[in-house]
Parts: structure tokens; sequence; C-alpha cells
């Protein structure tokens, strides 16, 4: 058996706000306040945990949204601002095809432009872009039971085997991990899975494992 990926969780000292954001931002629906469930099984869905403290600097890990035109790139970018969200500065020069901004708890994310080949057919979030070694994108290859549908330079991969949202890792140069970690996964496991997952290199932690790259998972048993 494989572990299952339940919800990609982001830290926020206002959950029910962020959920409400990114639900009517994506149109998907609210479960519980914290939680924001697509229509559509290939998506992955998002949680929302509490901390008492701000987002101390950039998360290691973003989301990038597609659009299907230049004018729908800039209704979505609308949508988020009026929601609450904002343009957001990571350095980027101001000639790039895509579009970055944040949430009300300044999350960054991406609206990509039209076009992009890599993210053509995944939904409307088209990959989680985190930062990472190649090992950890084989880790998660074989832990998901999701097949690598990249592996070059360093960078690599995963996606469900139906289809929809891509998991990435960029490879080097890696951006210091700064306080806990405020961009999870949460996963479903037996305890023989759980074991397996510890021969491929996960260790156990208060919240329930880390991967290999010492990124915290949220564990769900049964």
């Amino acid at each position: 058996m494989t572990a299952r990926l339940t919800a990609i969780c982001f830290a926020a000292q206002d959950p029910e706000r962020l959920a409400a954001f990114w639900s009517a931002l994506l149109g998907w629906n609210r479960d519980g306040h914290r939680l924001v469930s697509p229509d559509d099984d290939r998506a992955i869905p998002i949680r929302f945990f509490p901390v008492d403290v701000p987002k101390p600097g950039l998360n290691l890990a973003h989301f990038n949204l597609t659009s299907q035109s230049l004018d729908d790139q800039q209704r979505m970018v609308a949508h988020a601002l009026e929601l609450g969200g904002r343009r957001f500065d990571v350095g980027q020069k101001g000639d790039e095809g895509h579009i970055v901004l944040a949430d009300p708890e300044d999350n960054e994310f991406c609206v990509i432009e039209p076009g992009n080949n890599f993210l053509a057919g995944t939904g409307a979030v088209g990959d989680l872009a985190g930062d990472g070694p190649p090992e950890v994108g084989y880790f998660w290859s074989a832990a998901l039971g999701w097949p690598l549908v990249w592996d070059q330079d360093e960078e690599t991969a995963i996606q469900s085997p139906r289809g929809g949202t891509k998991i990435t890792w960029g490879g080097p140069p890696y951006s210091p991990r700064i306080g806990p970690d405020r961009v999870r996964f949460e996963i479903e496991a037996d305890e023989k899975t759980v074991a397996e997952l510890l021969a491929l290199g996960a260790t156990r932690t208060a919240d329930g494992l880390a991967d290999p790259d010492g990124n915290a998972v949220f564990l769900r048993t049964h």
C-alpha cells in the first residue's frame, strides 16, 4: 500500500479567512471552515492549520495557478486583489509572463501565463513548486506511488497517475529554512505503510513524520 496525500496544509493566523479567500479564488468548496476541497478529485485539497506567529519569510513552496488566456490571467489577478490578496515582490524584473501575488497572510503564489506546456491539463492549481533536492522527489514518488514526470538538472516533479496538480522540487540553490515548516503535506497511511516510509528515509516527529529533507508531514493513520 502507498500513502495517500489528503491535503496540502498552510500555516495561518486566521485559518477561516484564508479558507474563504482560496475557496472564492478557486471556486472550490469550504468544508469545516479550514479545508478547501475541489470538485475534481485530481486536484489536492488545501487545509489551513492555526499558528500564533506571523509568517517570518518566504515559504519554501508556493502554488502556480494556470490561466487559459491573457484576459483570463488578468481576471484571476483582479479577483485575487478584490478578495484581499496583493501583488508581491520576490525580485522579479517585471517582464516575466507570470504574475506574483500573495494571499491575505502573504503566502506567495503565481498566476501563470497561458500556453505553459508543463502545466497543460493540470487544472486550476497547476503545481505546488517547492524547494528541495532530487532525493526528496524520489522519496515522494515512491511514498505516494506517483510517477516522476520530470527529472532533469536536479529538478524533479511528480503527478498522480490520474493527472491533475503536479508537485515539483527546484533543486539548488536552496533557500534557508526559517522556523517551523509553514507548508506541509498531510498524508493518510496504515502502520505497515508508515514502516515502509521510515525505511525509505522518513523520520518520526511530534506532528507525524518528516521526509528525508526534513520537511514536516502531518500523518493520519488508520
